[in-house]
């Protein structure tokens, strides 16, 4: 069952955040997002990255791209001129390949040098996590009203707990929650975002 929830929560995360890409207008894909360095089309190609190093374990590939890891420069190269469809064609690619015996089976390699009993379902723990905050980070430096399911908000916020470090290119220092914060403006906070 808990597999069926991890699947699950990732497949919502991915819902969620293809509902805040859609709402991008045209000139809003090189604004800055609240991902510091990264435009909203950075944040999209990073997002595109991570499902690419899953797609191409699952089909036996070694994935070198060095553009849309945490960190690097210019990711929205990932997500091409139009980034909405380089999403979706991303995820979509991705979920063809998501089969049981991928999920119940090891991490990809880059995964496993720091965790060599990781499996599968903990990476889709990870990249559900690393969306629901990139959801945030694309509406929210758009104007727009994010509210992030509550369960998703939950378990990203205990993984976030456990495994981010801090460094200048991936996660800042925490910021204070405003006072009578909600869970979300507290997981937000706690992996640096200004709310």
């Amino acid at each position: 069952m808990e597999t069926n929830d991890i699947v699950d929560r990732y497949r919502r995360a991915q819902d969620a955040f293809d509902a805040v890409l859609a709402k991008v207008p045209q000139h809003g894909w090189d604004s800055a997002s609240a991902c510091e360095l990264w435009t909203v089309r950075d944040v999209v190609g990073h997002v595109v990255w991570g499902l690419e190093v899953l797609r191409h374990h699952a089909t036996g590939q070694e994935y070198t791209e060095r553009t849309g890891p945490p960190g690097s420069e210019n990711p929205g190269e990932l997500a091409g001129d139009d980034a909405l469809a380089g999403w979706r064609a991303a995820r979509e690619a991705t979920a063809a390949v998501l089969t049981d015996e991928l999920i119940d089976g090891p991490a990809p390699q880059r995964f496993l040098a720091n965790r060599p009993d990781a499996k599968v379902t903990d990476v889709l723990e990870l990249m559900t996590f690393d969306t629901v905050v990139h959801t945030w980070d694309i509406g929210s430096a758009l104007g727009m009203d994010v509210q992030l399911e509550p369960d998703l908000v939950a378990r990203s916020f205990s993984l976030a707990r456990l495994v981010i470090t801090r460094t200048p290119t991936t996660f800042g220092p925490r910021v204070p929650p405003p006072p009578g914060a909600d869970a979300q403006a507290k997981l937000l906070t706690f992996v640096g975002r200004k709310v």
